[in-house]
């Protein structure tokens, strides 16, 4: 797994290419924590466009990087999730809860 972070305007995006599981969701947890409190970012990207897999840690830690970022008063936004990603979330019903942009793009513009 690969992370990696950019500033695009005002809006931070966290890119992960690789699986979010056990193993390294606390990678992912870490990363994203650190961008919304250590950077203040206001607004943060998740771009899981290169993320196939995604188990229940992994889903712990975006609701997680959620709830900092509604504490906090910035914005977690996800895009480009894969249908197994997406299938995730939906059968947790987290789909809902997380705001969710087909690409990059559109998420930019939100």
């Amino acid at each position: 797994m690969h992370i990696s972070t950019r500033q695009s305007g005002s809006a931070t995006i966290v890119e992960v290419n690789g699986d979010i599981d056990l193993y390294n969701s606390p990678e992912v947890r870490q990363v994203l924590l650190g961008v919304l409190r250590e950077k203040r970012a206001p607004r943060v990207i998740a771009n899981l466009a290169a993320v196939k897999y995604i188990d229940s840690s992994g889903v712990a830690s975006l609701v997680e990087a959620l709830k900092v970022s509604r504490d906090l008063g910035s914005r977690l936004i996800l895009c480009g999730l894969s249908p197994a990603a997406r299938e995730v979330l939906e059968l947790s019903r987290l789909i809902k809860v997380f705001e969710v942009f087909e690409n990059e793009a559109q998420a930019l513009s939100a």
